[in-house]
């Protein structure tokens, strides 16, 4: 979108949120970047240039504005829309892979050279990977000296930097404030708990919390997952080690509290948080297309913003989904209750109810056959799907192709549509995923006079596409009874 600098232009003059994280403005004259709705007025036509990511106008020598902070914008939403090159390698920088693994590390995760990976990169971006990691370790930087009184040395290794002298250099450049400068504009009414962190997850307007949180809530395994005074609250496996979310909706705003047992941790936790919420998608463009239907758009009038839940362990999810199938919701939390408590590894809570991580898949793969409470075709899918996540065979990640996923997953015994839909839908992020088999859809494509056979039900939702997945929630939110997962 930075390319059509009218459409641009007109968004900054009048202050569109709707674009925030979509592109950067930056200002020749005062050398600083902005988000396209900075309350600041703003400036000449010609003075304005424009970039696809901060970490564009990082390296092309501009700060970020002290008044509307564009490093906490949310992320632009091409990323979880596609599943090329790009799309996969920005995933697994928000994720933290060139910081833990360089860029080799990230060429080989998804199969391309290093050249090819920098070059189609730069672009698209305005950046290649070794920048945009290097903005979201400033990004993480200044959370860490904002949200905790922790000494900078520790936080500039906990953001990923190598040196202190990087970190003050880095953090000088960026936001043209030393770190002791930052940590002093800090609202002298900040609370700091050791051992948390406290801070916003940002979102495009309109949110609608209640599928959302709603569905979290009501296929929570117990041990890993609560509901708890407003908020949603889980376990997390993390690179470094373990940690506790804890996420309450606001209205303009999703309140994040985090315990980590490792602090370089923080970014991958902030990003998997974002990614299960569903926080960076663009509502706008989801709902005006829904609207096009006659029969969704009454259902997206009356509750606009619908996201997709979905997971921060794309393994877990789909082990998750093997025990769901052709069972109740209830059933389902059950037998991974017991595989939790069994097979997972405890945790400390003392603000809640959590006990452990949910079972990594080696430690799943070790499990005795005849202990799981389920049929035996059913078992034979579980041992066959955890044998294959934990030898690395199957591997399900962000960075993901999703055809090729579906392709690996149907080959699964006991993996029929409906389960590889599912997975793709919730744990890879495919916002075309469609479920035209599930029971709850076709009981609430029978009410509401839509076709209910799946064939005929597909047919009819290529005018949804290529936002299915948020077709399924609407629909999923008109039918009353209890949610059961039914592969077909």
């Amino acid at each position: 979108m930075h390319t059509d600098t009218e459409r641009c232009v007109r968004a900054v003059q009048s202050k569109d949120a709707r674009f925030d994280g979509w592109f950067f403005t930056a200002v020749l004259t005062t050398r600083i970047y902005c988000r396209p709705s900075c309350p600041v007025v703003p400036p000449k036509p010609e003075n304005m240039t424009f970039y696809p990511s901060a970490a564009a106008c990082q390296q092309a020598g501009f700060r970020a504005c002290k008044r509307c902070r564009p490093d906490t914008s949310p992320g632009s939403p091409e990323w979880n829309q596609r599943a090329d090159l790009v799309a996969r390698a920005m995933r697994l920088i928000a994720d933290g892979t060139v910081d833990r693994e360089g860029v080799p590390g990230l060429a080989a995760r998804l199969g391309y050279s290093t050249r090819q990976i920098e070059r189609q990169l730069l672009a698209e971006l305005g950046a290649g990977p070794l920048a945009l990691a290097r903005a979201q370790r400033a990004q993480t930087a200044r959370l860490l000296i904002e949200t905790t009184a922790l000494p900078m040395a520790e936080i500039a290794f906990a953001a990923g930097f190598s040196s202190i002298r990087t970190f003050n250099d880095t953090v000088r450049e960026v936001f043209a404030l030393s770190p002791s400068e930052l940590r002093n504009r800090r609202p002298r009414t900040t609370v700091l708990t050791p051992g948390t962190l406290t801070l916003r997850l940002p979102f495009r307007a309109p949110l609608n919390p209640d599928n959302l949180f709603g569905h979290l809530a009501a296929t929570a395994v117990p041990g890993v997952e609560e509901w708890r005074a407003g908020a949603y609250r889980r376990t997390l496996r993390l690179p470094y080690g373990h940690g506790i979310a804890s996420l309450t909706p606001q209205p303009d705003h999703i309140a994040c509290r985090l315990t980590l047992s490792d602090l370089r941790d923080l970014p991958v936790a902030i990003s998997r948080c974002r990614r299960m919420l569903d926080l960076d998608a663009d509502p706008v463009a989801v709902d005006d297309q829904l609207r096009t239907d006659p029969v969704l758009a009454p259902l997206v009038d009356k509750a606009p913003g619908r996201r997709v839940p979905r997971t921060v362990d794309e393994a877990e999810f789909a082990v998750r989904a093997v025990l769901g199938q052709q069972v109740s919701t209830a059933a389902a939390r059950t037998h991974a209750a017991r595989l939790v408590t069994a097979h997972g590894e405890p945790v400390d809570d003392p603000e809640g109810g959590l006990t452990h991580l949910f079972p990594s898949p080696q430690a799943l793969a070790a499990v005795n056959p005849e202990s799981l409470a389920m049929p035996n075709t059913r078992r034979t899918t579980f041992t066959t799907l955890v044998a294959q996540l934990a030898d690395g065979t199957l591997h399900l990640g962000v960075e993901s192709d999703w055809a090729e996923a579906r392709a690996q997953l149907l080959n699964l015994p006991g993996f029929g549509p409906w389960t590889v839909d599912v997975i793709a839908m919730r744990a890879l992020g495919d916002p075309d995923a469609f479920l035209p088999t599930d029971l709850g859809i076709r009981r609430a494509a029978q009410e509401l006079g839509l076709p209910s056979t799946p064939a005929a039900l597909t047919a009819r939702a290529a005018a949804w596409r290529p936002w299915r997945a948020y077709a399924v929630q609407y629909l999923w939110a008109t039918d009353t009874h209890p949610i059961n997962f039914l592969p077909v």
